[in-house]
């Protein structure tokens, strides 16, 4: 898989996270071809801090991601995480600047990552979904792939700064939802909780096994 890219901060960030993972882990990645061209949502688990750039390193075309507020902070990982298109956000509040970025990301026909539980899982176990993913998806109307990580946590569990043990890592993408399948309708009360538990619903699905003729 060959990045299509002329950003040469994207570039070091996908090749320096795709050899990280490599030397601590054995990676699988599943159903990529499942990714439609075009704007859409990338919708995952959350594990690790691994999962952003895991994820970015195994799609070959950049991506954008949200970012909760404070990673932006330090000057260098700020300049860093900036060039690779992530969008601050302020976690736990209804941050419209955040969202409009999102959104204009997507209008521009990109592809976005966000992470519908919100934030790491303590355990591995998907936990509830918070309102912001299934906000965008209502919102923007593009397609959502749901994405399921296996065996990132037990790199890089949330807590640690540096890896913890190797592990079989695996990233399975799955058939993109269409606005049918996630979104309940103007009229639902509380609408993008609910598009975010479909979302959320479909991640836990994917199998753990590949498919037979994917």
């Amino acid at each position: 898989m060959i990045l299509d890219s002329k950003n040469l901060i994207y570039k070091a960030v996908y090749h320096g996270a795709r050899s990280f993972i490599e030397v601590f882990s054995t990676l699988e990645v599943e159903g990529w071809e499942n990714v439609p061209a075009g704007a859409c949502l990338f919708a995952s688990n959350h594990q690790s801090m691994l999962d952003p750039p895991l994820i970015g390193s195994c799609l070959p075309r950049e991506i954008s991601f949200i970012a909760r507020r404070s990673l932006f902070d330090n000057p260098v990982f700020g300049f860093v995480i900036r060039a690779c298109h992530s969008i601050p956000v302020d976690r736990g509040e209804a941050d419209i600047g955040a969202i409009r970025a999102a959104l204009a990301a997507l209008g521009a026909d990109e592809g976005l990552l966000i992470f519908p539980e919100g934030t790491r899982s303590h355990d591995g176990v998907i936990t509830a979904p918070k309102a912001g993913a299934g906000l965008l998806a209502c919102k923007s109307g593009v397609p959502v792939v749901p994405i399921h990580i296996r065996g990132a946590r037990d790199v890089l569990p949330r807590g640690a700064n540096f890896p913890v043990g190797s592990a079989r890592i695996r990233v399975r993408f799955g058939k993109a939802m269409q606005p049918a399948d996630y979104d309940p309708g103007r009229d639902y009360p509380d609408r993008s909780i609910e598009a975010s538990r479909r979302i959320l619903e479909r991640i836990k699905s994917l199998p753990d096994c590949a498919e037979p003729g994917l």
